[in-house]
């Protein structure tokens, strides 16, 4: 039976060097050796083990949730290469039999690329057939504890076989969130606070976590694409800055928008929700969060920290760090959390919520 190892991680094109850093770090932590491999602006990470060891263990151990830089996190086989047009699916039959695989599902998947989205009418050619085999040959199954096979196709001849398990992937198609920009928002930045709720908050918890009632701050808010989502909520909103809000977005009734400083800005009471997305530097930015958490001026925050063009897992680490030493030193615990999101760009969301 073939054994798998090597880890396959989807990501944004341009940030392979960032998840390899930060996949390389996180399994020697994990005490598991391995070396990254990884071809800028090809949109994934592949992580083979030293030796030939199965990865299956260092899968369980690095969940998808502790990755910033990944979106999907597979189990896989090194790339089937220089596949002939006239048979790609035997080589493919083959490996995934010989694996002793079985799963409930078979999803073709690409690169987030301009050259990954060009193989779609291969792929969609493939699926019939593919799945037909794979029934007959027992792979494909009506239950097979919710495993799913993957095929990761980087060119027309090379595609990876890896699988998915349940409660460590990305239930979302390439791991991609793909929302519906609101035709009133006064900005498309209003679809990084909405999938930072799909991400970080489970959707049977908005009732609690999202609802009429709550205040909130949105410091860097104008014009009011991160405002506009509060609103849409039922929150009042403070919007700090300087900058001119959405005048339809102010006939709410809902903002009190105040022309100031949000690094310096502190609030009249304890609000539900912080929420910012000031461009400035990271350590900057988490050093005003921390302000407020310590001193417990709101019980949860959403905000982002704009990158650097080097270094971004370094960067990224010692801000975390900082944030979890001064509540650890504050006597405060609290669960963190960060992902660089689809709607993200030179950006990584972060989310912060008090427990005690």
């Amino acid at each position: 039976m073939n054994t798998p190892t090597e880890l396959l991680l989807y990501c944004r094109a341009g940030f392979e060097t960032d998840l390899a850093v930060e996949i390389t770090e996180k399994a020697a932590v994990l005490g598991f050796a391995g070396y990254p491999l990884a071809i800028s602006g090809s949109g994934h990470v592949r992580f083979a083990t030293v030796d030939d060891n199965p990865v299956n263990k260092l899968h369980q151990a690095l969940s998808l949730r502790s990755l910033v830089f990944a979106r999907q996190s597979l189990v896989a086989f090194a790339p089937l290469e220089n596949l002939s047009r006239q048979d790609r699916i035997s080589p493919i039959i083959e490996q995934i039999v010989a694996s002793g695989w079985n799963f409930e599902a078979l999803w073709q998947e690409t690169p987030d690329t301009n050259d990954g989205k060009a193989l779609a009418g291969l792929i969609k050619s493939l699926q019939q057939p593919l799945e037909g085999v794979l029934k007959k040959r027992g792979a494909l199954k009506r239950r097979a504890g919710g495993r799913r096979l993957h095929l990761f196709w980087t060119h027309g001849d090379c595609v990876q076989v890896a699988m998915s398990f349940p409660g460590n992937r990305s239930e979302l198609p390439g791991g991609i969130r793909h929302l519906k920009f609101p035709r009133e928002a006064p900005s498309r930045s209003t679809l990084k606070l909405e999938e930072a709720w799909h991400e970080f908050l489970p959707r049977e918890t908005w009732p609690d976590m999202l609802h009429d009632g709550m205040q909130a701050a949105d410091l860097g808010a104008a014009p009011g694409g991160w405002t506009y989502q509060l609103v849409r909520k039922g929150m009042y909103v403070y919007a700090i800055d300087n900058g001119p809000m959405d005048s339809e977005l102010m006939r709410s009734g809902m903002i009190d928008h105040l022309r100031e400083d949000g690094f310096v800005w502190a609030p009249p009471q304890r609000l539900d929700w912080l929420v910012c997305d000031i461009v400035d530097r990271p350590m900057r930015v988490t050093e005003m969060v921390e302000r407020w958490l310590t001193k417990r001026w709101c019980w949860q925050a959403v905000f982002n920290l704009k990158l650097p063009m080097k270094r971004r897992w370094q960067e990224v680490s010692l801000c975390l760090e900082k944030l979890q030493n001064s509540l650890k030193a504050a006597g405060i615990k609290a669960e963190i959390a960060c992902r660089h999101l689809y709607h993200d760009r030179e950006e990584v969301t972060v989310y912060v919520r008090l427990l005690d």
